[in-house]
């Protein structure tokens, strides 16, 4: 499922869903799974990248600020890998950057526990740090929510940005990076919702991570027209947390309102400023707020022409999704 109840307050994560989590001894024990998926951005374009527990992004995680947290963390993966806590404050032994020493490599079979407390509230992102070059640009991505401790809007969005170099002429197969992983999910529980595994079925295409040349642009792993719609209610007040692991900046533009820009990169911004579009850079995540007051269909979308496409063809597609008011 892709929303979770907070209170007053709806999370929403569309087409990805929240990382499970349970207590033990005041201690949120996540696991995440880095493996092979094969992830459809849209009608008949499945692509064999890699994600965390199904999916590309990975599930959302939620946590509060002061939180202490353990991620076990499985390499179901044919390299190794890390992860690295984008934003947040941790010890230098788990930033997930073995290159420099800075937290350990998990080899391919390896489970690694994170731990580690929460320090600030605010939208950061996690990712792989080990050849990242190869291993972002591949999908290994998600977003991390760090609640403050209250609520101010009734609902929120969670989007990661991403972008694809999709080697369309590619042939149906599940060899080198596209292999999938036949290995169990897990099988914690938690009060949050379960992310929901995407089966895409029929051809997949390989990508790849390393070029320069990209086709395809998503909002949570999607492409328009089969991003889910942002929808609301009159009178809402709305968050979007905006998150960007691709290599170009995306101008996200909203129609029929203005927002406040609220927060960048997990800081709350004393004197919020009024803006319709908010660009967002590589590596930066920023927290946008409106209120529900112009009812209708509305569009909200990368302002760079080429990213509102699939596959550079003319019709509408890529990071495009419709804000919806619901009756």
């Amino acid at each position: 499922m892709h929303s979770l109840r907070l209170g007053t307050t709806k999370l929403v994560a569309p087409n990805i869903g929240f990382l499970p989590y349970q207590i033990y001894h005041g201690i949120k024990h996540f696991h995440l799974i880095a493996e092979p998926v094969q992830q459809a951005l849209t009608n008949g374009v499945t692509i064999k990248a890699w994600g965390y527990n199904g999916s590309t992004p990975g599930p959302v995680m939620v946590v509060s600020q002061g939180d202490r947290i353990q991620v076990a963390f499985t390499n179901r993966l044919l390299e190794e890998t890390s992860i690295h806590w984008h934003g947040l404050i941790v010890p230098n032994t788990v930033d997930g950057v073995p290159g420099i020493g800075a937290g350990p490599v998990v080899k391919p079979g390896e489970t690694y526990v994170y731990d580690f407390v929460i320090r600030q509230a605010g939208t950061f992102m996690y990712h792989a740090h080990t050849m990242d070059a190869q291993q972002e640009m591949m999908g290994l991505a998600g977003m991390i929510v760090s609640l403050p401790e209250r609520q101010t809007v009734n609902r929120e969005y969670i989007i990661l940005l991403q972008e694809w170099a999709v080697k369309m002429g590619s042939d149906m197969g599940m060899s080198g990076m596209g292999q999938t992983s036949m290995a169990p999910k897990s099988d914690m529980q938690s009060p949050m919702e379960k992310t929901t595994e995407q089966k895409p079925s029929g051809k997949a295409f390989d990508i790849d991570p390393m070029s320069m040349d990209y086709n395809y642009f998503t909002m949570n792993g999607k492409s328009f027209p089969d991003t889910t719609p942002l929808r609301v209610r009159y009178g809402e007040k709305v968050r979007i947390r905006l998150g960007n692991l691709s290599m170009d900046s995306h101008p996200m533009h909203l129609h029929g309102h203005e927002f406040q820009v609220a927060a960048g990169d997990g800081s709350t911004i004393p004197i919020p400023w009024f803006k319709n579009t908010i660009n967002v850079a590589p590596g930066e995540t920023w927290d946008i707020e409106f209120q529900a007051n112009n009812p209708g269909i509305w569009a909200f979308h990368c302002h760079k022409p080429h990213h509102t496409t699939n596959d550079h063809m003319r019709d509408m597609g890529g990071m495009f999704t419709t804000l919806k008011y619901s009756r």
